[in-house]
């Protein structure tokens, strides 16, 4: 299907205005229409993947002119990058929507019209491969998630979903002066006026530009991550948000962070990205230690949640900046790992908040005697979050451990400290929060897991399974274009890495973005020039 990554991405949003002429009280309706909705474009991706082949360059290219005058296109194409991350989208959105049938009850046709609009934002950006329609992208997910938060949240929401709005907004504005920036000095090198990554990718930009530029597209994306110590936004809108809010924001949103640095900082400024390697490693391993402690030390499971999310994703950043395979592959699939298991704790509090409606730690204890299903998935669910090996966490978090080894010894020793911690604080929130004596009355009458609310985790807990057990076919479709990616910054020596010429200049850097076009994309700009590049 040539055009299914716009169906993919605009399918929810056509749906969100078709919902508006329907009724508010048509409450079966609108639900209805959503999961339909949803689960059409998790079988349209399902169609993406099994077109997309293990090659380096973009694929599916789509193109056409939006605003010729200002060389702004209409661009999408995926690789091994963003192939599975689409995925964990598509899945993640429905799964949501169903487990929230009776946590929403109020403003239900809003809730699902914002949450069809923030599908099409995610999947907008992981596959826009034009800056500004990147920045559209970007742009769209900002307003239904702070709705989410401050409409459906807790007692603070407002404060938390302001905190939210501002944290993102100062990093988006930085990057969309980076992204003007970018566009005339193309322009003053090549005489073209685009925004079209593809072509970007064939410009080297000064050094000193180079810094500047990194520096706004990654304080953009530190914020999304969120990278230690710009986090303090996290836990608030973590706890504050409701249940659907929180699993997309842990399962989707924060690897759009780690999945700019891939796209866009590190492959367009690779001088800049070497020179600020030290940085990057010392707070991702900070924020894995740090993430961890704070963890440890939490009465609210939500919370305790949210900051093993600081410590996890500084894998993902640890990983990025070791600038090796095993690191880039590492970090891919722990933020795919990272999507799933803590997608799935947040959808098991949301249960337990749901019969309770406390998060409270101290609230519970004993569980294990009146829940044994929701014991089980839960205690599953924490052996993936802690790395058991056979389960996926272990598969991402030692890959990015011997990618750091490689490049960081003693970044990569600290940051093992953090796989000790993290046993720690989820062993011991299991201990307290499942077994020992059942002493509050409140839990003796508890409900176990539904039929419904089993099957909106029966996905997710067999993919923790398969990616343990099975990860070579997801590695190795990704492989190709992480390999690809990596060429763009590195440097002699560079364990993991076949190249070593040195971040790349002139011919050198012409062939690697050529490399990185897709063949259709190629020969269409070859055509519309009236020649052959």
């Amino acid at each position: 299907m040539d055009s299914v990554l716009s169906w993919i991405t605009f399918l929810p949003i056509v749906t969100a205005v078709l919902l508006l002429a329907v009724p508010k009280e048509r409450e079966g309706l609108i639900r209805g229409a959503t999961v339909l909705s949803m689960a059409l474009t998790f079988i349209f991706s399902l169609v993406m993947l099994a077109n997309f082949r293990p090659i380096a360059e973009m694929q599916m290219i789509e193109q056409a002119a939006w605003i010729p005058s200002l060389g702004i296109s209409y661009l999408l194409g995926v690789d091994g990058i963003s192939v599975f991350l689409i995925l964990l989208t598509t899945l993640l959105t429905p799964l949501v929507v169903l487990s929230s049938r009776h946590a929403i009850t109020e403003r239900v046709k809003e809730f699902h019209i914002l949450m069809l609009v923030l599908q099409t934002g995610m999947l907008g950006a992981f596959v826009a491969l034009d800056l500004f329609l990147f920045y559209v992208f970007w742009e769209v997910m900002l307003l239904p998630m702070y709705l989410l938060i401050g409409v459906w949240g807790g007692h603070r929401r407002i404060y938390a979903a302001v905190k939210f709005v501002l944290y993102t907004i100062v990093g988006s504005l930085l990057m969309l002066v980076a992204i003007l920036c970018i566009y005339f000095d193309h322009h003053a090198q090549t005489g073209q006026y685009t925004f079209s990554l593809l072509e970007i990718y064939r410009t080297s930009f000064a050094p000193a530009r180079q810094m500047w530029y990194f520096a706004a597209f990654a304080l953009a994306f530190a914020i999304k991550v969120p990278i230690f110590p710009l986090h303090t936004w996290l836990p608030d809108a973590h706890v504050e948000a409701p249940t659907a809010g929180s699993v997309i924001l842990a399962g989707v949103l924060l690897k759009l962070g780690t999945y700019g640095f891939l796209r866009f900082a590190l492959p367009l400024f690779p001088a800049a990205a070497l020179a600020f390697q030290p940085l990057f490693l010392t707070l991702a391993t900070v924020g894995i230690i740090y993430g961890a402690l704070v963890a440890m030390v939490q009465t609210d499971i939500k919370k305790l949640v949210a900051y093993s999310s600081v410590s996890h994703l500084g894998y993902c950043v640890l990983g990025l900046f070791s600038f090796n395979l095993q690191g880039y592959a590492g970090s891919l699939y722990q933020m795919l790992n990272h999507g799933l298991s803590t997608g799935a704790l947040f959808l098991l509090v949301g249960v337990i908040y749901e019969r309770r409606h406390t998060r409270d730690i101290a609230e519970f204890g004993g569980l294990a005697q009146v829940i044994p299903w929701f014991t089980v998935v839960f205690v599953y669910v924490t052996l993936s979050s802690v790395g058991l090996p056979g389960l996926n966490g272990f598969v991402g978090e030692f890959l990015v451990l011997m990618g750091a080894f490689g490049e960081n010894r003693l970044a990569a020793v600290i940051s093992a400290g953090g796989v000790v911690l993290g046993a720690v604080y989820m062993l011991w929130l299991a201990k307290r929060f499942l077994f020992g004596e059942l002493s509050n009355d409140k839990n003796k009458t508890l409900k176990d897991l539904t039929a419904r609310e089993a099957w909106v985790l029966a996905p997710i807990l067999v993919l923790i399974a398969y990616m343990g057990i099975q990860p070579k076919p997801m590695l190795s479709m990704m492989e190709p274009s992480l390999k690809l990616n990596l060429e763009a910054v590195s440097r002699p020596g560079r364990a993991g890495h076949s190249g070593g010429h040195g971040a790349l200049i002139g011919a050198d850097r012409e062939r690697w973005a050529l490399a990185v076009m897709g063949t259709e994309y190629r020969r269409d700009t070859a055509s519309a020039q009236g020649g052959v590049q």
